[in-house]
């Protein structure tokens, strides 16, 4: 069964790795409470590879993101049954955020959302 995933590549201050772990934990929690086949906060670790790529350059990340030495990239996805899966899912959590908004009100973003790229992607190859 194809599926389909939401795909984030985001910075975040080294300063912040914790409150945003927090953040994304709590996410974690509500995005598999509607639904989500799979979450998944990966925080960059080796992000200057060395490897041959048949003679290819490739763009590392911190290229792409411009990133700063106090800062670090990481790699986010939410995993679904379908696009149509995910917009079911992501309604239920957006209803769930809005009625917590005033839970939320005086957080501050633990990233900056302008260096955010996000995307939604179906499956073409998968292999469990």
């Amino acid at each position: 069964m194809p599926k389909y995933v939401d795909g984030f590549v985001l910075v975040v201050p080294k300063k912040n790795v914790a409150a945003y772990r927090k953040m994304a934990t709590e996410g974690a929690k509500m995005w598999m409470k509607y639904g989500a086949l799979e979450y998944f906060e990966c925080q960059g670790d080796d992000l200057n590879p060395n490897t041959d790529m048949g003679g290819m350059k490739a763009l590392t990340f911190p290229q792409m993101t411009k990133l700063k030495k106090n800062e670090t990239v990481w790699f986010s996805f939410i995993v679904y049954k379908s696009k149509k899966h995910r917009d079911q899912v992501n309604k239920k959590v957006m209803a769930q955020m809005s009625k917590d908004a005033e839970k939320y009100k005086d957080m501050k973003m633990p990233f900056d959302m302008r260096r955010m790229a996000y995307g939604g992607f179906k499956a073409i190859v998968t292999k469990p």
